[in-house]
């Protein structure tokens, strides 16, 4: 009986065990998928708790309620991966588990530890973050009693899981103020690595008049070195400095420690794999998915959805023998909450940057690209359900898992 091993039950891992369980043949494939946490989030609601549009119940589920039956699921660290002997080495009970086909998906996470004086005394009192579900509580909990003064959210460096995400909240904080009546006591600074608000120019113009509109302060090309807690200063390379009395961070993110300790990660333990097939370049058995894998889009869910259908076809052809025929184009399809019922759609890949237009229908829509509307609010709104119910569970979307052209403009014409 040949072995498949999955690393990970978050969204990339258990999408793929949900397709690859329906298609492999039970009585010649064992699936195995491996996670140290029994608890399942949905990450892109974690943006939504410190405003109270979302409860902590809205984004827990057990894990074990998404995987299929006939799929083994292990609760344990990861000790080691040795591709060399195709196998794994848990901490539970010490037990190896061999595999003749391994899928990484232990995907990426904050490092506050990583940036000198981030991780102090002062974290979750005057320093936040929001991509961990203790962290958004918490800072839910602080912003209930906030008064006001300078509301700073940076970004320490790419790339970084769901690169929109900072850009929805500093427009939600912005919402959030005003529905509280003190917007005028609360500065907003949004600092950023890249050379403007978002890594493509198109994009990056039009949410940058956005946040003009919105008296959102940008400051661009800032690379924080580290924060001084005393002060409350931001403090890059070039020693410029970025006062805060609330600071909001996006820490560098990182892949698992099991990448490092295996020696199979780049410098930020994300697993190299072939940008178009997701094979590992060293071992021809090995994959990796989701935000654990090195590739040059964004670490969004949208892109792990693309990619694992993509995979799913280039699998069942290469254990065959066959050449990997399907090529991942890099597709991210993103939806920025921009406060006020309204929100913004882009849809992008590797080689194409987010263009005006309409999706999924050309013409149609429902949904404007790079432009704000109500209906784009309402399409993020409705993901939630989506990715429970149809997502998780390895059901068809009707969306194309390679980015088209269709329905888009790519002249400057607006939509």
């Amino acid at each position: 009986m040949k072995k498949l091993v999955v690393l990970g039950a978050g969204t990339a891992g258990t999408m793929v065990v949900n397709k690859l369980s329906h298609i492999l043949d039970r009585e010649e494939w064992k699936i195995t998928i491996v996670d140290q946490h029994e608890t399942h989030y949905y990450q892109p609601g974690f943006l939504f708790i410190p405003f109270g549009i979302y409860g902590q119940n809205d984004v827990i589920k057990p894990k074990r309620d998404f995987i299929p039956a006939g799929v083994e699921m292990i609760v344990s660290e990861i000790e080691m991966i040795e591709p060399e002997k195709n196998r794994v080495r848990l901490a539970k009970e010490n037990r190896y588990l061999n595999y003749d086909f391994l899928i990484i998906a232990t995907g990426t996470h904050p490092r506050p530890d990583e940036t000198p004086g981030m991780h102090n005394g002062q974290w979750r009192k005057s320093i936040h973050d929001f991509y961990t579900f203790e962290g958004t509580t918490a800072l839910a909990k602080h912003l209930r009693t906030w008064e006001g003064g300078r509301l700073v959210l940076n970004i320490v460096e790419m790339p970084i899981k769901c690169p929109v995400a900072p850009l929805e909240f500093i427009f939600l904080a912005d919402w959030f103020f005003h529905t509280q009546g003190i917007r005028d006591r609360v500065d907003l600074t949004f600092v950023t690595p890249l050379p403007g608000a978002f890594t493509k120019p198109r994009a990056s113009k039009m949410l940058g008049n956005t946040m003009e509109e919105k008296n959102i302060n940008v400051v661009p090309e800032f690379m924080v070195e580290r924060v001084d807690p005393d002060k409350k200063v931001l403090v890059s390379y070039e020693e410029e400095e970025v006062p805060y009395d609330l600071l909001v961070t996006i820490p560098i993110n990182m892949g698992a420690e099991v990448i490092e300790r295996s020696g199979m990660g780049d410098e930020l333990n994300h697993v190299p794999v072939d940008k178009h097939t997701l094979v590992s370049p060293d071992y021809d058995n090995v994959f990796a998915l989701g935000d654990a894998a090195a590739l040059p889009t964004s670490k969004a869910g949208s892109v792990a959805h693309f990619a694992v259908e993509v995979f799913v076809e280039n699998f069942v052809r290469y254990i065959e023998g066959l050449e990997m025929r399907e090529k991942f184009d890099g597709h991210s399809n993103c939806y920025i909450e921009s406060g006020f019922g309204k929100g913004i759609l882009i849809d992008f890949n590797y080689d194409v940057e987010p263009l005006p237009g309409k999706f999924p229908l050309p013409g149609i829509g429902p949904f404007s690209l790079l432009q704000e509307s109500e209906m784009n609010h309402w399409g993020k709104m409705m993901f939630r359900w989506i990715y429970w119910n149809v997502l998780l569970k390895g059901k068809e979307m009707p969306i194309a898992a390679n980015m088209t052209m269709a329905g888009k403009w790519a002249t400057d014409k607006q939509v």
